[in-house]
């Protein structure tokens, strides 16, 4: 059986930097075991699979070990891929998912993703992860998936150095590091060797935790933020309320097919 992929870089304007996706179209699901098979072939972050459903679509994403709750530059990458490859002319793109409705719509060369607004607490910082980083931060919460570590400036952020065979014990889908920004207003970088990746190079759905956290930190609605990972990714962040938007362009690196059986 051959299936259609697609490798779109998301969260930039420009070939070989934001984070490479892998885009699987699909008439009827796969077995999970094999999408979760096909993203390990992929070697990727994440690989989003999705199948029509009526108007809209139904998505799910695949890191190299497991499904995804929620993932940004996939479901970007996927609504890039409907509109220049697909023949999509929709404005607005709906997909069922694990999280609920997730809504993007297309504006001029950018693609805006609304999420749900992630819920997190202040707690004590997990020993692992002073091991792992080997440098104290400000503050630390912890999200419905993720653990997120406030630092007093961007250098710190780009001067850490993690431990990730330490940083794999900790109990969470990836750990988000983040500090003002010096060009936008916040940076961050996000590391999720439990997940199966060290690093990740743009992660949209980190910011539904970031997002929430800033605005009332600095009492700002519309915020740019910088992913600081080897590749850099660019995103365009609004508040409102229970709800982030993430903004966003993107650019098709590989259109082929793949064999399965």
């Amino acid at each position: 059986m051959k299936l259609k992929l697609y490798r779109v870089d998301a969260f930039t304007d420009k070939l070989f930097s934001g984070n490479p996706t892998a885009v699987c179209p699909l008439d009827k699901w796969l077995t999970d075991d094999l999408m979760r098979t096909i993203a390990a072939e992929n070697c990727l972050s994440a690989t989003a699979f999705y199948i029509k459903e009526g108007d809209n679509f139904h998505i799910r994403w695949f890191t190299p070990t497991l499904e995804l709750d929620l993932n940004g530059n996939a479901t970007l990458a996927t609504a890039h891929v409907l509109v220049n490859h697909l023949g999509y002319s929709g404005t607005e793109i709906n997909f069922n998912s694990r999280s609920g409705m997730l809504k993007v719509k297309k504006q001029d060369d950018k693609f805006t993703i609304n999420f749900p607004a992630d819920e997190y607490e202040r707690v004590k910082n997990p020993a692992e992860l002073s091991i792992a980083l080997s440098a104290r931060p400000m503050e630390c919460y912890r999200g419905k998936a993720d653990y997120m570590l406030v630092y007093g400036s961007e250098q710190e952020i780009v001067n850490l150095k993690p431990n990730f065979r330490t940083m794999a014990m900790v109990d969470s889908r990836g750990i988000i590091v983040t500090a003002p920004g010096s060009q936008t207003d916040f940076v961050s970088r996000f590391f999720a060797p439990h997940s199966g990746i060290n690093e990740d190079y743009v992660t949209g759905s980190a910011h539904a935790t970031l997002v929430p956290y800033w605005a009332q930190k600095l009492g700002k609605v519309n915020m740019s933020a910088m992913q600081l990972s080897s590749r850099k990714g660019y995103l365009n962040c609004t508040f409102i309320g229970e709800r982030v938007e993430l903004s966003g362009k993107a650019v098709t690196y590989l259109v082929g097919e793949i064999e399965t059986e």
